[in-house]
Order: structure tokens, then sequence, then C-alpha cells
């Protein structure tokens, strides 16, 4: 995933306030985990386990993708020991010219249904994947909402994964998309997973170590906090390290083997809450 900072630019510039966090988590422990657009197969989990508590769960269709090889895989995944960051992957601006709010409703829809499907349970946390940055125009702001509001009312909870890095507008003034979302978000009960892999705050692609909480981001209020990915966006985290030549980040496998994986650090070893009791 990689959220497209400065896709959407607005000349008028607001002035936002420090935002404090609001849920009082236990936030004594930090646990690593990864997420991915394609399953990494049955054979790997073991040994990703050795390294990652929790692993992201496309709902749907992840950015860039005509499949998703992640269907039918949840009882698998927890019997090998992961945790879930459950993800829905959202619409873009130019999807939302007619009716911003409508479509969102219906990917929400399409968002429980999808995630009763695969066996996760009610109250579980689905993250949508605001893949554009920037300030949300409104009809932006209409399909979050409308996509959060739908489902909450599926008894499901909401989250969002989207841009923790500060970005200036054409107007000087500087923003970050997830202090916008929340301070829209008129007091809606939303998770938020930001991503921010510039270094620092974070630590490169580096799975060893002294972990940092989610708020490290620079987002007070994030539960997760995505700090690499891959392949190495050269214009934010050109200065990090573990990286390989290349510029992906490789997770640690035996016999030399390369997996591709984005870097995630949370509060709890199962972000969503979708591991069941089967």
């Amino acid at each position: 995933m990689t959220p497209r900072l400065g896709a959407v630019v607005v000349a008028v510039a607001l002035a936002f306030p420090l935002i404090q966090p609001v849920r009082a988590s236990d936030r004594s422990s930090v646990f690593l985990g990864f997420d991915r657009n394609d399953y990494p197969g049955d054979d790997n989990l073991k040994e990703l386990h050795k390294t990652f508590a929790f692993a992201g769960y496309w709902l749907n269709n992840p950015p860039g993708s005509k499949s998703n090889t992640w269907v039918g895989t949840r009882g698998r995944l927890q019997a090998a020991g992961f945790g879930f960051l459950v993800l829905f992957n959202g619409r873009l601006y130019r999807e939302l010219k007619a009716n911003a709010a409508e479509l969102g409703r219906s990917d929400g829809q399409l968002a429980i249904a999808s995630a009763r499907r695969e066996g996760f349970s009610a109250h579980t946390i689905i993250f949508l994947d605001q893949e554009e940055g920037g300030r949300m125009l409104q009809e932006q702001k209409e399909y979050l909402f409308a996509w959060v509001d739908e489902v909450a009312r599926g008894r499901f909870r909401a989250g969002i994964y989207c841009s923790g890095i500060p970005f200036k507008e054409e107007s000087g003034a500087s923003l970050v998309t997830a202090q916008d979302i929340r301070l829209n978000a008129a007091r809606r009960d939303i998770t938020f997973w930001v991503t921010n892999d510039a270094c620092p705050p974070s630590p490169g692609c580096v799975t060893s170590g002294q972990r940092s909480q989610p708020m490290a981001s620079g987002i007070d209020f994030a539960e997760v906090w995505q700090f690499a990915q891959s392949p190495r966006r050269k214009d934010f985290a050109s200065a990090c390290r573990g990286y390989a030549e290349d510029g992906e980040c490789d997770s640690p496998m035996p016999s030399g083997q390369k997996l591709k994986v984005d870097l995630d650090v949370a509060t709890s070893a199962d972000p969503s809450h979708g591991k069941t009791a089967d």
C-alpha cells in the first residue's frame, strides 16, 4: 500500500490543533506485523510467525490487483498463530464524482459481507485503505464517513489506513491526512493505522531490536504504524536503512528466499481483534 501524498491538494489552508490521544489502551507492549498485497503461501506461515505477530488480511482486491489471494486463508493464519489487520480497499477520488455517500454505504455493506464470509466475527475492526493523501475533499469525506457509519451499523468497528506524513499544500500550510480525517470525524469511533516511512521517525526496514510505539509515528492517536514499505519510496525513505539493494523490504526467511513485506507495529498482537475461538 502506498498512500499518494499530494494526489489531492486544496488551496485553502486550515490551522490544525495538536490532537491528543483519546484511547486508554495499554501501550506498554509493542507487536511487529507485516502486510502485503499477495498471500505469502501456506508453507511460509510458520517461518513468518517467528518474526511477526500479525498479518494484513484483504477483504477485497488490493490496490492494483485484479484478484484477492487472501480469500479463504483466515483459518490457516490463525492456526499458525497470527493476529489480523483486516483491510478493505477504498475508492480513489476519481471514482467519487457521482454519489460518494451512497458508494460509501454500499462499500461498507460489501466490507461487512466479506468479513462475515471470511469468518470474522462482529466487532472486528475493518480498516478502510485510504490511498490518497493530503486534505480530504468533500466527496472523499462523504465516502469515508458513510463507509464508517455503515460498518458500525453492521456491528463491526471501523478503522482507516492513511498517511501520517506532514504534507505541504500550495498555500504553504502543512497538514497530516490522519489529523484531517479525525478532525472532521464528528466523534465517530475510528481506529487509525497510519503510514510514515520517513527516517526518522521510522527505523527503516528493520525487524529486530527495540520497537517504537505507534505514537512514535508522529500521530499520538495511532493504534498501528506502518513504518516501512516495499519497495522503498525514494521521496520519503531514501535515508532509511535495512532495505535490499533493489530497494525492497525483505522478510527474514531461510535459504535466502525473499518475501517482500511492509512492516507495522501495533499495541496489540491482534490489532483488528479478528481472532475467533475456533
